[in-house]
Formats: structure tokens, sequence, C-alpha cells
């Protein structure tokens, strides 16, 4: 494999303290500012939150990753507003506050800055990034690649120890821009530009990542890689024998639906079938 990046050691092991992780989702409701916000107290979106994260953790879960996925349709990273920065660093607080867990941040959309701010002020422990490196077509328009100055703004806030995991192939979007790069070929850029874990995922939300494409990424870098779409009760053995880690999100909430709440069944179903693979 050609060394990239002198980066090492396992950002997976090292965060969650084991070989394989169960990585749950927050889909935190809409803030306000945002289009589809009808008034709701700020406690009922704060409680709704922590009712999630309460069922995800109970249920055997390892982490969760924040994100403000009720934001519909997202800003571009410029036109993220200080609000979101404000309601998602009160919510990943209070979650870490109850429950003393690793968690990951996520500002949509592809908004690092505002991540990094959040992830800072809230303890977390890494951010996620759907474009880290080059740049593709999103619902959201042109979408860059902002390494460069996310990195810089960690330095300013002396953070250095939150980690980057980084999507290889962007769902939601069109990557004609870098067509002629396979998706090898992404993730070493990735590398390059020091993320410290590659996501995988499908082409929408709930959207499995195919077992290619998992394959591409892990042979294409010695960095961990996750799934970050789509993962199940069905699939989750097979993917974790080629992933270090999920990002699981739709299958667990009340009739497989994003919007919904966590459906405390179906976490713990997961959990289960998810046993053989993280016990071996």
């Amino acid at each position: 494999m050609q060394t990239i990046s002198g980066k090492d050691g396992n950002a997976i092991r090292e965060i969650f303290g084991r070989e394989k992780a169960l990585i749950g989702m927050i889909h935190c409701p809409p803030f306000p500012g945002s289009p589809r916000y009808r008034g709701e107290s700020m406690d009922a979106i704060y409680d709704a939150c922590l009712r999630d994260a309460e069922r995800l953790l109970s249920g055997g879960i390892h982490g969760l990753v924040i994100e403000n996925h009720g934001d519909v349709p997202f800003s571009k990273p410029e036109d993220v507003g200080c609000e979101t920065t404000g309601f998602l660093s009160v919510v990943a607080d209070r979650i870490k506050q109850r429950f003393d867990v690793q968690l990951g941040i996520n500002v949509l959309a592809n908004a690092p800055i505002p991540a990094f701010a959040v992830a800072r002020a809230s303890q977390a422990a890494f951010i996620r990034v759907n474009q880290w490196a080059n740049a593709y077509v999103a619902n959201e328009g042109f979408m860059e690649g902002r390494a460069a100055e996310a990195m810089r703004y960690r330095s300013l806030l002396r953070a250095e120890e939150i980690r980057v995991f980084a999507d290889a192939h962007v769902k939601h979007g069109s990557h004609a821009i870098v067509a002629d790069r396979s998706v090898a070929e992404l993730t070493r850029d990735l590398a390059f530009f020091d993320v410290d874990a590659v996501i995988a995922t499908g082409q929408r939300t709930g959207n499995t990542a195919t077992l290619e494409e998992i394959d591409e990424v892990a042979s294409a870098t010695s960095l961990p890689v996750l799934v970050g779409s789509g993962v199940t009760a069905d699939n989750i053995v097979s993917i974790l024998s080629r992933a270090d880690a999920v990002i699981v999100a739709s299958s667990l909430k009340e009739g497989g639906v994003w919007w919904n709440p966590v459906d405390p069944v179906r976490v713990r179903a997961f959990v289960e079938a998810a046993r053989p693979a993280l016990d071996g």
C-alpha cells in the first residue's frame, strides 16, 4: 500500500476502547432559524435528543454522532448561522453531561469549522465531514473540500485531540467533477489531508454502501474504515467483517424512517445481531 500520510494509531480503538464500534445517530429536530421549525420550545428539542441518546446507549450502542438533520434544506457552510452552532453545542453538552459518552459532531452541510467549535465546547471526540478534500455537486450546490481552513481553525482552538472522520464518496450528490478519480484515489486524498478515519456511504440517507465499495476504500488506506449509511441488523455482520465501525441511524428509528424517534426494540435487535462480529 502506498504511504500517503505519516499519521499512525487507530482512532476507533483510541476513542471507543474497542476494535469494532457501533455509533448511533442523533438527528436533531429542526432548530429555530431553519425552515421546518414551528415554534417548539427548546426544552422539547433538547428532550427529544436526550430521549434518543438514552434509547441508543441503553440498547448497547457505543457512541453517538449529533447532527442538525432537521434543518432541511441545509445551508452551505458559509451560510450556517451562529444559532446552529449554539443549539448543537447545548445538545452535545447535555448528552455528554448526562451519559459521559464519546461524541461526534456533524454540521450540515459540510461545515467543519462550526463542527470543530461545537466539539471543542462539548468535549466531543471527533467531527464528521462529508467533503473534506476535492469537490462535488451536492443538493446545496457546488461543494468544496474545506480541509485547509478547517485544520487551521482546529489549531487556533488548540483542539488537535479532536479527530476527523470524512466520507470517501459523498452521498446526495454528483461526483462528475472528480469522475476521473477512483474511490481508492479519493480515499488516499483524505489520508493525505490528515483525516483519522474514512467513511463509506450509499447514495442517499439510508442507502447501503456496497461491499465492493467498502473493500475498495479499505484497500486504499491503513486508516480505520466506517460505513455511514444503510446499516441494518441483516447486513451488520458482513459489514463489520470489512469495516472497523458503523454509523447507524434510519434502521433504528420507528418504522425505519430517519425523522422518527429511536425504537428501543430495533436497537436491541441490531446490537444482538452485531454481537458475533463484535465478540469475534
